[in-house]
């Protein structure tokens, strides 16, 4: 299972930014799916995730209500809608994915999968 994440770059605090994450060599549609990130100095952190059957999701506090994530089978990709970005969200973005999990698990922590891309670069100033 391959994945590429995209979609990141400069914004400013309260702009919004759709992420991307292209997933191949697997089947998508039995993922369990999640995204990471890592501030500079920092250990990389959850953001949210989201299982293979009835959508389920899952987000770290600091971004409920402002972060979306979605995946759409169809085109083998994960999405993460971030809105009202704050000078905090600046971090190298990170998708996940794992297999053969149960149809309504979400893993919160990098040791649940197996799977990741390279990441993408989210700079927010203020």
């Amino acid at each position: 299972v391959q994945l590429q994440a995209s979609g990141g770059g400069l914004v400013q605090a309260g702009d919004s930014l759709r992420l991307s994450c292209l997933v191949s060599g697997g089947t998508f549609s039995r993922l369990a799916l999640g995204w990471f990130r890592q501030a500079p100095g920092k250990e990389r952190a959850f953001v949210g995730a989201i299982s293979w059957t009835q959508g389920i999701t899952d987000y770290a506090g600091v971004v409920k209500g402002r972060f979306t994530i979605s995946r759409d089978n169809a085109k083998n990709t994960l999405y993460l809608q971030m809105s009202s970005l704050k000078p905090e969200d600046t971090a190298v973005y990170y998708c996940a994915a794992d297999r053969d999990r149960f149809p309504t698990w979400t893993g919160w922590t990098t040791r649940d999968y197996e799977f990741w891309g390279r990441g993408t670069l989210v700079t927010v100033s203020s």
